[in-house]
């Protein structure tokens, strides 16, 4: 009977303590974004996206405005096309704005930091389905080491 008691204790503190753990790598991971708000689609082409994948955030000096929808290839050029939603509450940035795609850390995860541009009149904001027209692609590693690499003779 101890036994058998002790043996039910221990699965409750296993599905507990996994549990716990699938909280905390959610919590991790952010999946959620900050405000549970309505949504504005902005898309940028880049020539390369490197390692940037869908649900990556889109950050504005550190804050996270908004996330990767979806990546697709241009049929026209076969260009990487980068569709993302920002939160509406931050819907006054200038068409003048860039995107790039940049690391946290050395070897980190990719995302897309989102530049905002001067505002002058004449020129207005981007709305729902604007193209940002000045990207930056992502920086590969292995690329720039390549470059160190063979251009020293």
């Amino acid at each position: 009977m101890k036994s058998r008691k002790a043996e039910l204790l221990v699965g409750v503190f296993v599905l507990l303590a996994i549990a716990a753990g699938l909280m905390l790598a959610l919590k991790v991971a952010n999946q959620t974004m900050s405000g549970k708000g309505e949504t504005y689609v902005l898309k940028a082409k880049f020539d390369n996206i490197g390692g940037l994948k869908v649900r990556s955030a889109v950050k504005v000096g550190g804050v996270t405005v908004g996330r990767v929808d979806s990546i697709t290839l241009s049929s026209n050029d076969f260009t990487p096309i980068v569709s993302m939603s920002i939160a509406k509450k931050y819907d006054k940035f200038p068409e003048t704005s860039s995107v790039s795609i940049l690391t946290s850390g050395l070897l980190g995860e990719q995302y897309i930091g989102l530049q905002p541009g001067f505002s002058m009149d004449g020129i207005k904001d981007l709305a729902d389905g604007d193209f940002v027209e000045d990207t930056k692609s992502a920086l590969v590693l292995e690329d720039l080491i390549g470059q160190f690499l063979f251009s020293k003779k």
